[in-house]
């Protein structure tokens, strides 16, 4: 579910709540393939495995990874489309 009003200075929210490995990685990848380099992807996920595997792929696709924040939800993830 993607939010229709994203936070200011955020491009896309996409909400990975209640989807597990490898489905918020996926999400993520289609959600940044549709954005323009320097945009901004909040990604939202309660998966424990989506932590590090947000942060090795960041890594691996050169996107940066800008904060991580945990919440009473679960992880909120801010990502910026590199190139």
């Amino acid at each position: 579910m993607v939010d229709a009003d994203p936070p200011e200075g955020i491009k896309e929210t996409l909400d990975c709540i209640g989807l597990y490995c490898p489905m918020p990685v996926l999400k993520t990848r289609e959600a940044i393939d549709k954005l323009e380099p320097g945009d901004v992807l909040e990604m939202l996920a309660d998966d424990a495995a989506a932590e590090e595997d947000m942060k090795a792929w960041a890594k691996r696709t050169g996107n940066k990874l800008l904060s991580l924040e945990k919440t009473s939800d679960g992880i909120r993830f801010l990502i910026q489309k590199t190139k």
